[in-house]
């Protein structure tokens, strides 16, 4: 607060303490547009000075009825207690967007600037109301800047950041709960009809619900405990195949070989329960910019040579590249299953799966069809002499190993 020292503007405690009021208030959460570009592009001292003009000319244009506080660094506050509906509250948005539109500021040298602003607005009380403001301002910079948002609890965004903050809070009880379970979903060989593998599969419980990865692994990513998922899938996964002979594979994440703790944690249940690590086989999911990296290239190299079994998930999705797939050259790549489902009706999903097949077939790749749902799709991928099949026709994901 240095750099505002005589000038009227409140401190971020002070904003605090007003909102812990719990008074009716519309909140104006100011934030200046690239304002990096400026300390970059011009030194910090502009910077400085910039904000000090900005403070100003804020306090000139104001409703007197409003109070200017700083947030933190390019971000400020407006309080104000007397614009409360949807119209007066617009008109201060559009105020103040307008005026620094037609104002070009000056600093010191002669450097000449204009800036933009986003706005984000909400109406209540307490320090909610400041969260609320935040919100509005993320969700208007998904689409544009400059321009101002007002909180909508029921907008798709809102909706879906307020989802997220549920997972997030989900997600950490369930790890320290181990309440992070493995299912099991068969893989049918498709020249003997017998299953031959299966794949593990993380879910969670919520009491007396099992819930899909699709619901919390987001979360998972987001509260870095993606690791912690895939250790308690490992060990619970080495456990169930124990006792038998299969093979099982496991879904690996970038952030797994990223954190660089996976070699030494299989190794480890490999030593426990006594497993041939040819019976594992690590699904990296189809990331091809983390893959890039040469320090994950070496660790798929170095698990391959510990005897562990390579597959890459997903292919023919988002990124895939032949290229990639020579330069990792897996033991299985599992065809995306949006191009199996479709492949009946889907005449570009039938090129796409010939494709895979041919390169993979000269490779010596073994293949996977995922996301068989019904015996027409399963002939089909016969047919075609995959080598594997996975789905919902032979058997959902299941807490124990099924058979056919």
């Amino acid at each position: 607060m240095t750099i505002y020292k005589d000038m009227d503007i409140g401190t971020n405690q002070d904003l605090e303490e007003e909102l812990k009021k719990n008074q009716p208030v519309t909140c104006f959460v100011l934030n200046i547009d690239n304002f990096s570009n400026v300390n970059y592009g011009y030194g910090y001292e502009a910077g400085n000075e910039l904000l000090k003009i900005f403070v100003e000319y804020v306090n000139h244009i104001k409703p007197p009825s409003s109070r200017l506080y700083h947030f933190y660094s390019d971000k400020f506050v407006l309080l104000d207690y007397t614009h409360y509906n949807l119209v007066s509250i617009a008109e201060v948005a559009e105020s103040i967007l307008s005026f620094f539109s037609h104002t070009e500021i000056t600093l010191e040298n002669d450097i000449e600037l204009k800036i933009s602003l986003s706005i984000g607005i909400s109406h209540g009380s307490g320090l909610i109301n400041l969260s609320h403001s935040e919100l509005a301002i993320n969700e208007l910079r998904v689409c544009k800047k400059n321009n101002y948002k007002i909180f909508d609890a029921n907008s798709e965004y809102i909706q879906k950041e307020q989802e997220n903050i549920y997972w997030i809070t989900k997600i950490k009880d369930a790890v320290s709960n181990e309440d992070i379970i493995a299912y099991f979903q068969p893989i049918v060989n498709n020249h003997t009809q017998k299953i031959e593998k299966y794949e593990c599969l993380a879910r969670l419980r919520d009491e007396e619900t099992i819930i899909s990865p699709y619901f919390f692994m987001n979360a998972a990513k987001m509260t870095g405990n993606l690791s912690h998922v895939t250790k308690a899938l490992i060990s619970q996964s080495f456990k169930i195949f124990s006792d038998n002979e299969y093979e099982f594979s496991l879904n690996i994440t970038a952030e797994d070989l990223i954190e660089d703790y996976l070699e030494e944690y299989l190794l480890k249940n490999v030593s426990k329960y006594n497993i041939d690590p040819s019976r594992v086989v690590l699904e990296i999911l189809e990331e091809i910019e983390s893959l890039e990296k040469a320090v994950i290239l070496n660790q798929i190299n170095s698990l391959r040579e510990k005897g562990f079994k390579i597959a890459i998930d997903d292919f023919g999705a988002q990124n895939s590249n032949m290229s990639r797939l020579l330069e990792v050259h897996p033991d299985y790549v599992k065809i995306d299953g949006a191009f199996i489902k479709n492949i009946i009706d889907d005449e570009k999903s039938q090129v796409i799966v010939d494709a895979i097949i041919m390169i993979c077939r000269r490779s010596g790749i073994k293949i996977i069809a995922e996301f068989i749902h019904n015996e027409e799709v399963q002939n089909r991928v016969k047919a075609l002499g995959i080598d594997y099949s996975q789905g919902y026709y032979f058997s959902e994901p299941k807490p124990y190993l099924v058979s056919l």
